[in-house]
């Protein structure tokens, strides 16, 4: 959806217009559901935050100015609200491997348990980002926000949100073991046997 198709339906819905709010709730449900569940220990968590949000910004849209902060990342930064009270009051945080393997399960043993592994790797890969990296890696790769939503989401500037993903991004190459081309090191690649008669 184009920028100007979503400021006229906030208006609209501002306006107490029901279909345009749906047609938003449309738009942004699914992002925000992943934003989210990324960041809780259950579905029916993520279910609730994510329906919590929705509410929380209908109630919220009739003072709703954009004020340099577009919609979309206003919308996540309720969610990112909503996570953090939550948090607060759980201490249950939902595993990179839990949630991509739920996604996985129809795999067979041996590719699940590569999966696995590689999954692993990955989220201590993660776990080893500051919580400002970590948060740019969340919302800019599973939320899929522009730099711009991210900036607002996390109340940074624009430049500031590419630093922390530039060095998140090295930081996660140099604890995988991938170097900048895309490609393993050679110490990393596994080894060749040359096998003679």
């Amino acid at each position: 959806m184009d920028d100007e198709t979503l400021d006229r339906l906030v208006a609209e819905a501002q306006r107490g217009n029901t279909e345009a709010f749906g047609r938003i709730f449309d738009e942004f449900a699914g992002p925000i559901y992943r934003f989210i569940a990324s960041r809780v220990n259950r579905p029916s968590d993520a279910e609730d935050l994510t329906q919590l949000v929705f509410v929380k910004a209908l109630e919220a849209l009739p003072r709703y100015e954009a004020r340099g902060i577009p919609f979309g990342g206003w919308l996540f930064r309720l969610a990112r609200n909503a996570i953090i009270d939550q948090i607060r009051t759980r201490r249950d945080h939902l595993s990179l491997v839990t949630a991509v393997t739920r996604e996985t399960e129809e795999a067979g043993p041996e590719a699940m348990a590569t999966l696995r592994d590689d999954l692993e790797r990955v989220a201590q890969a993660l776990a080893g980002l500051t919580d400002d990296q970590r948060e740019v890696v969340e919302l800019r790769f599973f939320a899929g926000l522009s730099v711009y939503e991210a900036a607002a989401v996390m109340g940074r500037q624009e430049g500031t949100i590419r630093g922390l993903q530039f060095r998140a991004i090295a930081s996660l190459r140099r604890s995988l073991g991938i170097e900048s081309s895309g490609s393993m090191p050679a110490s990393a690649q596994p080894a060749t046997v040359e096998v003679r008669a």
